[in-house]
C-alpha cells in the first residue's frame, strides 16, 4: 500500500496535509464528506485527524481515520498524550497498524479544560516518538510527524523549541509540522536552524485561514500556543466588513504563506481553518501563480511580538545566544548556587560510574532497601530536603541532575524534555499567573554554558518508583534516568552523578 505523504516527502515534491478537526462539534458525515472533497486534489497527499483538539474529546480519530481513507484521502492521525499512559498509547498503534494506518503525528496535546479527575501525562511528545519509533523497529512502518512552534518571541521560548525539535528527529521524527503563526521571518529561522546543524528533516509550514472569531480567540492566546498579533487581529476585523466578509482576502493571505513557504524551501503547507476542498484548491492554484513574488511577499508577512527575540543570522548550539552571558559566581542568585555546588559536589564524589565510592554506597543503600522501616525513613527525610529546595514530588526517578535542579515534575504536564508548544512569553499554559518551569532550566544551562546538556533525551519515570527514595533507586539502577541512553551529540553525559 502506498503512502502519498511519505512518497512526496521523500520525491522532494511540495505537498499539502489538511486538518480536520473531528471535534464533537463537527458532524463526523461532513468530515468524510470534506474528505471524499480533498481527495479528488492531487497535491493534498494527507488529511490530518485531530484528537483532543483544544483540550476536549472529540469523535474517534482511528474510526474517522478508517472512514477518510475508504473515501480515497490518506490519514495522518494525531496521537496525544492526554490522558493515555504508555501501555494505552501503545495499544493505539497496534490499532493503528491493524488497521494499515501508518501516518501519526505525535504530540502532547492540550491540557484538558475542568474535570473531576487530574489529566494523565504519563509520556511527553519526545518520548512518544522513541515509544513509536520502537514498534517500527519491531516491524510497523509508521510515518511519524512532530510539531515546533518557531513562533515564540522570548529567547528561551524560542530556543527551547528548537532544541526539543532536535530531540524529536534524533528520536525517529520523519517530519516537522510548524504550529500557527503569521511572521516570515520565523519560518525562515526554523529553517535556518536546521539548515545550519546539517539536519535535513523536512517541514510543513501551518497555514491557517483565519477569520475574525478565530483571530479574536487567538489573540487571547487560546487554543494554547496560538497567536495572534493586534496588528493582524486589526487588518482581520477591517477585511470581515467586506461584502464577502473577508473570504477572499483570508484566502488570499493563506495563499501568500504557502508561496512564501515554497520560496524558503519548506517541504510542503499544512493548511487548516478550512478543510472545503474549492478553497483548498484555489490557495494552491494562486500560490502556483504567486510562487515567483514569495520574497516580496515575506517582507510583508510580518506579524510577529514587538520587540520579539529572534536568533542571530548566525548562532551555534553549543554557545549561548547573544544577551545570555553567564552570571558570576558573586551575582548568581543563591537558587543558581545551588546547581554549581551539587554539580560540584558530582565531579569531587564521583557515583556515576564504578568507583569505589559509588559501590561502598550501594552496598549502604542495599542494606536499607532489605529493612522496611529505614528505607521509609530514608525516603521521607530525602523528600525533606529536596521539596523545599527543588519542589520535589517524591518520583522516585530523579533526574535534577539533568535539568539543572529543577523538578519536572512541577510541571502541570510532567514533561521531561522541554517546554510544550502553549507556553505564552515564559508563561505556564496551564497556571499563565506562573512562569513555564523551563525558563529556569534554560536560564540555568545558559549561566553555566551548558546548553548542549539540554539535548539529553530524558525517559519516562518508572511510576511504580512513586513514594520510594530515588537514591536507593539510583544506586541499586531500578530508575529510569539518561545516564546509559540517547545524548544526541553522541556523547555520555558527565552530569548528574549527584542526587
Amino acid at each position: 500500500m502506498t503512502n502519498p505523504l511519505r512518497d512526496a516527502l521523500a520525491a522532494g515534491r511540495f505537498c499539502y496535509v489538511v486538518e480536520l478537526v473531528a471535534s464533537a462539534l463537527t458532524r463526523e458525515a461532513r468530515l468524510l464528506e470534506a474528505a471524499s472533497g480533498l481527495a479528488r486534489i492531487p497535491a493534498v497527499v494527507a488529511g490530518s485527524v485531530t484528537s483532543y483538539a483544544g483540550g476536549a474529546m472529540g469523535h474517534d480519530p482511528l474510526r474517522v481515520a478508517a472512514a477518510a481513507r475508504a473515501r480515497g484521502l490518506t490519514p495522518n492521525i494525531h496521537l496525544t498524550c492526554v490522558s493515555q499512559d504508555r501501555r494505552e498509547l501503545a495499544k493505539s498503534l497496534e490499532d493503528m497498524h491493524a488497521l494499515s494506518l501508518e501516518n501519526v503525528f505525535a504530540l502532547t496535546g492540550d491540557y484538558p479544560g475542568a474535570g473531576d479527575q487530574p489529566p494523565v501525562f504519563d509520556l511527553d511528545s519526545v518520548q512518544l516518538v522513541r515509544l513509536i519509533d520502537e514498534r517500527r523497529r519491531a516491524g510497523m512502518p509508521f510515518h511519524v510527524a512532530v510539531a515546533v512552534s518557531p513562533f515564540k518571541y522570548t529567547e528561551a521560548d524560542c530556543v527551547y523549541q528548537y532544541v526539543k525539535l532536535e530531540k524529536k528527529i534524533a528520536a525517529g521524527a520523519d517530519v516537522a509540522v510548524t504550529q500557527v503563526g503569521w511572521d516570515a521571518r520565523k519560518f525562515a529561522e526554523l529553517k535556518r536552524y536546521l539548515d545550519e546543524r546539517g539536519l535535513r528533516t523536512p517541514l510543513l509550514g501551518n497555514v491557517y485561514v483565519l477569520g475574525p472569531k478565530t483571530a479574536e480567540r487567538m489573540a487571547t492566546g487560546r487554543p494554547p500556543g496560538c497567536w495572534v498579533a493586534p496588528k493582524l487581529l486589526a487588518a482581520v476585523q477591517a477585511e470581515s466588513r467586506a461584502r464577502d466578509g473577508g473570504r477572499q482576502a483570508r484566502l488570499e493571505r493563506a495563499a501568500r504563506t504557502v508561496a512564501i513557504l515554497r520560496g524558503l524551501g519548506y517541504a510542503g503547507a499544512y493548511i487548516g481553518g478550512t478543510h472545503d476542498a474549492a478553497n483548498i484548491g484555489w490557495i494552491i492554484r494562486r500560490a502556483d501563480e504567486l510562487a515567483p513574488r514569495w520574497d516580496a511577499l515575506a517582507a510583508e508577512l510580518g506579524y510577529g511580538a514587538t520587540g520579539g527575540f529572534y536568533l542571530p543570522t548566525r548562532t551555534s548550539s553549543t554557545h549561548a545566544p547573544a544577551g545570555a552571558p553567564a552570571a558570576s559566581a558573586q551575582s548568581r542568585p543563591r537558587a543558581e548556587r545551588v546547581p554549581r555546588v551539587l554539580d560540584w559536589l558530582g565531579r569531587a564524589f564521583p557515583v556515576s560510574r564504578d568507583t569505589r565510592l559509588r559501590r561502598a554506597l550501594t552496598r549502604v543503600f542495599r542494606w536499607i532497601d532489605r529493612r522496611r522501616p529505614a528505607a521509609v525513613l530514608l525516603e521521607r527525610v530525602e523528600l525533606a530536603i529536596k521539596k523545599p529546595l527543588f519542589g520535589c514530588q517524591a518520583c522516585g526517578n530523579c533526574v535534577l541532575g539533568h535539568l539543572e535542579y529543577v523538578c519536572p515534575q512541577t510541571c502541570p504536564k510532567q514533561l521531561r524534555n522541554g517546554p510544550c508548544g502553549g507556553t505564552d512569553r515564559g508563561r505556564c499554559e496551564v497556571v499563565p499567573d506562573k512562569p513555564c518551569i523551563w525558563i529556569a532550566v534554560y536560564e540555568r544551562a545558559c549561566a553555566s554554558g551548558d546548553l548542549e546538556a539540554l539535548k539529553t533525551y530524558v525517559p519516562p519515570p518508572d511510576r511504580q518508583l512513586q513514594g520510594t527514595s530515588s537514591w536507593i533507586n539510583y544506586f541499586l539502577d531500578r530508575d529510569a534516568r539518561p545516564d546509559r541512553l540517547l545524548v544526541i551529540s553522541g556523547a555520555d553525559s558527565t552530569r548528574g552523578g549527584h542526587r
